[in-house]
């Protein structure tokens, strides 16, 4: 086992890596990990250093205590004025934008209540593993603020996230999974274990090929398709030139010689 180290981040978002996985912790528990400025600035510290980090293959996000996130820390503008929460909010979206940016494949591990903030950071990441009871709220509206309206709509469409946003209502995790905005439904005590085995099975992969299909998807979500067909052709261009994927397919073939001696 062997532990990375690259520099502390404070003690409201932690980050760790082991053996090429890092897990950036939301750490605020007796807050309900309310998002606050500070944390706003260290989660956006921790994925951009992640970004660059090369000994970094995946990354999973989870929480510390029983509540995901409950949102923006609203406590946190009592007495500020309308340029100090401008600043603030700027300051979670540029940290939902490290998140989405980083090109090591993020996933969230959701558990108990995700709301608000903690949704956005829940979709900024690559896919979500949520527990049986985990809940999604988004109560944007009801706090008399505007949030969640373009992640959301993307993950699972315009009418729901109206619905969602106007209603203030809570998703139970089986419509969230049954919707998309969950990609992996565990059972409670099964969440660590759940993390372990979706980061070694994201390794396996080359981390170039895995980072140019994530870029891939993610430029191509915003174009047309004819658009999109050129830039995987250029991220293929990319690959081949790395050399990588011949690394890939020899351990492809050597895997499916080892099934087939197995099968014999």
């Amino acid at each position: 086992m062997t532990h990375g180290n690259i520099g502390d981040i404070g003690t409201e978002v932690l980050l760790d890596v082991v053996d090429g996985v890092a897990t950036v912790v939301l750490n605020r528990p007796a807050a309900r990990n309310a998002l606050n400025l500070a944390m706003c600035l260290a989660l956006r510290d921790a994925f951009e250093r992640l970004d660059s980090a090369a000994d970094v293959r995946v990354v999973l996000l989870r929480a510390s205590g029983p509540v995901f996130c409950a949102g923006a820390d609203l406590k946190e503008r009592t007495g500020r004025d309308a340029a100090w929460v401008r600043r603030r909010r700027q300051a979670s979206f540029a940290a939902y934008e490290a998140i989405e940016r980083c090109a090591k494949p993020v996933v969230a591990l959701a558990h108990g209540a995700v709301v608000g903030s903690g949704g956005e950071i829940a979709m900024s990441c690559d896919f979500v593993v949520a527990t049986t009871d985990t809940t999604f709220r988004f109560p944007e509206p009801h706090w008399g603020t505007v949030g969640a309206t373009q992640r959301l709509q993307r993950v699972i469409g315009r009418h729901r996230a109206k619905e969602l946003l106007f209603t203030n209502r809570i998703m139970a995790a089986a419509e969230a999974h049954q919707v998309g905005l969950v990609a992996r439904l565990v059972e409670p005590d099964e969440l660590d274990a759940a993390g372990v085995a979706v980061a070694a099975e994201i390794a396996k992969a080359p981390p170039l090929s895995v980072a140019l299909t994530k870029q891939a998807v993610d430029l191509g979500a915003e174009t047309d398709l004819d658009r999109g067909i050129r830039i995987e052709m250029a991220a293929i261009e990319r690959n081949l030139a790395d050399g990588g994927w011949q690394r890939g397919v020899a351990d492809f073939s050597e895997a499916t010689a080892a099934r087939r001696d197995q099968e014999v």
